[in-house]
C-alpha cells in the first residue's frame, strides 16, 4: 500500500480501462463533467432539506428543459419504478403503504411486446402486472378499469408497430398516462417524446449528459413527478431505497445546465476525428477492412467496425479483444465475432492514440508487421 491518503483503484487491485464501448453500466457508464464534480463537492459541504431541494431543482429542469416540471431519481430505473408507484397509488398514503401489494389498485401497465427490453422490472418490482400489445386494436382491447399506466422503451419506438403518438393518443382517450424509458438518448430541447403528448420521459443522468452514475431525469407532468417523488426517497414509501443524496440532485442539475451550453456539434466532429486517427493506423494491414454506423436513437456517436482477414493476420476479433483487455492500459471494445467496434462516444483526449498503437501490435504481432 502507498502513501496516498485517498485509496485508489489499483491499491484495491482494479485495473481502470479505456472505455471504447459507451455509456455501459458494467463499465461505470460515464465520466462527470468538471462542472457537475464542482457542484457535488459544494453540495457535499451543507446540509439541506430535501424537499426544499427537489422543489427548487424541479423547477429549474423545468425552465432548462422547457416542459412543466422535473424531478431528480437515483438513476433511471428508479424512475421507472417511483413513476409506476405514482400511477398505481398517486399519493394516497394506505395505498403508498401497501406496495408493492397492489391488489385492487389499478395496477396493469400496457407495454408493446416489442418494446420488452428487461429494464422493465423496475416497473413490476412495485406491484405492476404488464399487458402486453402488438396492435393497435389489441391496445385499444386491453384497458380495463385496472389500468395505470402505458410504458413506452424510446430505443424502441421504431421497432414497434404502434407508433409513440398513437400509443399516446390511445392513453389519453383512455385516461392513461404514458412513461418513457430513454436512459441512452439526448435529452434534446425542445423534447421530442414530450411534444408527441407523453406524459413522463426518463433519462440517465451517467450516460450522454454526463452527470452523476447514480442519477436520472425525469421531465413531464409536475402533478405526475410529484407523486412519484413521494413515493420515493427521503418519504417512507417503496422507494425509500432508491435515495438521490443532496450531492447527487446538484450534480444532476450541473449536468441539465451544461447539457443545453454544450458544443454538441463540435463534439460530433471530435468523434470522428478521433476514429479517423485509429483508422489510419490500422487500415495500414491491408487485409483490413472499417464500416461505419451511428445508432439512434440511443448512444448516437458513430461506431467503426474493424474486420481483417484472420488467417493473414493470426488473430482472431475475439483473441484481439483480450488482448487489449488484458494488456497494458487495459481496453475494453465491444465485439469479438467477426469484428470490433470502436465507440469514441467516452474515450477521453489522446486516448485514441494509445487505442491506434495497441490495435497496430495486437494485429501486427503475429504478420511480420513491426508497430
Amino acid at each position: 500500500m502507498n502513501n496516498q491518503s485517498v485509496t485508489t483503484y489499483e491499491d484495491l487491485g482494479v485495473r481502470p480501462l479505456i472505455n471504447c464501448t459507451g455509456t455501459i453500466t458494467t463499465l461505470s457508464g460515464s465520466l462527470i463533467l468538471p462542472e457537475v464534480r464542482e457542484a457535488m463537492m459544494a453540495a457535499s459541504t451543507r446540509y439541506v432539506i430535501i424537499d426544499e431541494l427537489m422543489a427548487g431543482v424541479g423547477a429549474r429542469l423545468a425552465e432548462l428543459m422547457q416542459c412543466e416540471w422535473g424531478l431528480v431519481t437515483n438513476g433511471c430505473a428508479a424512475a421507472l419504478a417511483q413513476v409506476t408507484a405514482a400511477c398505481i397509488a398517486g399519493t394516497d398514503p394506505e395505498k403508498m403503504q401497501r406496495l408493492p401489494d397492489s391488489t385492487g389498485m389499478r395496477n396493469e401497465v400496457i407495454v408493446q411486446t416489442a418494446h420488452r427490453m428487461g429494464y422493465d422490472r423496475a416497473i413490476t418490482a412495485v406491484g405492476a402486472r404488464l399487458i402486453e400489445v402488438t396492435t393497435l386494436a389489441e391496445l385499444e382491447a386491453a384497458y380495463t378499469d385496472r389500468t395505470a399506466m402505458q410504458f413506452l422503451f424510446g430505443d424502441a419506438s421504431e421497432r414497434g408497430q404502434i407508433t409513440v403518438q398513437d400509443m399516446v393518443d390511445s392513453g389519453h382517450a383512455h385516461g392513461v398516462p404514458s412513461l418513457v424509458d430513454a436512459a441512452a438518448e439526448q435529452p434534446n430541447v425542445p423534447n421530442w417524446y414530450l411534444a408527441q403528448g407523453v406524459d413522463v420521459v426518463a433519462y440517465s443522468g451517467g450516460k450522454c449528459m454526463r452527470g452523476p452514475q447514480a442519477s436520472g431525469m425525469v421531465l413531464g407532468r409536475k402533478d405526475l413527478l410529484q407523486a412519484a417523488f413521494a413515493n420515493g426517497s427521503p418519504h417512507g414509501s417503496i422507494g425509500r431505497p432508491m435515495k438521490a443524496g443532496k450531492e447527487e440532485i446538484m450534480g444532476l442539475l450541473a449536468a441539465a445546465e451544461q447539457w443545453v451550453v454544450r458544443d454538441h456539434a463540435a463534439e460530433l466532429r471530435e468523434w470522428d476525428r478521433r476514429l479517423q486517427v485509429i483508422a489510419d493506423a490500422v487500415t495500414a494491414f491491408p487485409s483490413v477492412t472499417l464500416s461505419l454506423r451511428t445508432p439512434r436513437p440511443s448512444n448516437i456517436a458513430p461506431h467503426m467496425s474493424i474486420l481483417w482477414n484472420t488467417a493473414e493476420l493470426g488473430v482472431s476479433p475475439a483473441e484481439a479483444k483480450r488482448q487489449l483487455s488484458a494488456g497494458a492500459p487495459r481496453i475494453e471494445i465491444a465485439g469479438g465475432g467477426d469484428s470490433l467496434t470502436i465507440n469514441p462516444y467516452m474515450m477521453e483526449d489522446g486516448e485514441e492514440i494509445v487505442v491506434a498503437r495497441r490495435l497496430v501490435e495486437v494485429l501486427g504481432a503475429d504478420s511480420g508487421r513491426t508497430s
